[in-house]
């Protein structure tokens, strides 16, 4: 896939390095509860953040509850259980091994978290050493699909956006990533179905992050 050596991987987190779906549902089964409501469909725990991540209205799955409200108490409890709840994907530490030797590599997440939160996260699951730099949304004044964090990542590593691979399951990795005018590969492992991918047009779309190390030189 990529005959010029690339330079920096930029990793998503959620969905891409971690497994989250526990979180969400831990999440949206708390705001839900605090207004004496079960939130029903299994599939209400995944759709409520996709469609965050495009900035898609949720109103029709609150059952008329006030969105603010509920939001406030969703973000709150989903910040709380990935302290937890969140899961590495399978065989990911042996992947990442193999990518930090190919590239130096980052990992850009929209959670509005410190950068410490993550960072503590991944020491948990034996993955922050393969990270030379982390940026949260907290970091940017514009978080994906803005290419911002992108290109102040490439310049803490003193590279051009060109040079950099990012790598993500959601819609907003991938339009981050061309923003940026860097490669893009998107990953099946998160929330976001290969038909929502493809949309994007993605220099490759892979199953999961570990297929990735075969594509790169």
């Amino acid at each position: 896939m990529m005959k010029k050596r690339l330079k920096v991987i930029l990793l998503d987190l959620d969905g891409t390095i971690v497994d989250s779906r526990d979180a969400y549902k831990e999440a949206v089964k708390t705001a839900f509860a605090a207004f004496g409501q079960n939130f029903g469909v299994a599939e209400v725990a995944t759709e409520i953040p996709r469609r965050l991540e495009q900035n898609l209205p949720i109103n029709d799955l609150l059952k008329g509850i006030d969105v603010q409200k509920f939001l406030d108490l969703y973000l709150n409890a989903y910040y709380k259980a990935t302290a937890t709840k969140t899961k590495p994907m399978p065989k990911i530490d042996v992947t990442l091994r193999k990518l930090s030797e190919k590239a130096a590599l980052a990992l850009i997440t929209m959670r509005y978290v410190p950068k410490e939160n993550v960072i503590k996260e991944l020491e948990n699951f034996g993955l922050a050493k393969y990270f030379q730099h982390v940026i949260t949304a907290l970091d940017t004044h514009t978080p994906k699909p803005s290419p911002e964090a992108l290109i102040k990542c490439a310049k803490k590593f003193g590279v051009q956006p060109c040079e950099c691979l990012v790598v993500g399951d959601s819609v907003a990795d991938i339009k981050a990533g061309k923003n940026a005018g860097a490669k893009t590969v998107a990953v099946l492992s998160g929330i976001f179905s290969r038909e929502e991918l493809e949309r994007e047009k993605p220099d490759l779309i892979l199953e999961n992050v570990n297929q990735l190390p075969d594509f790169l030189e």
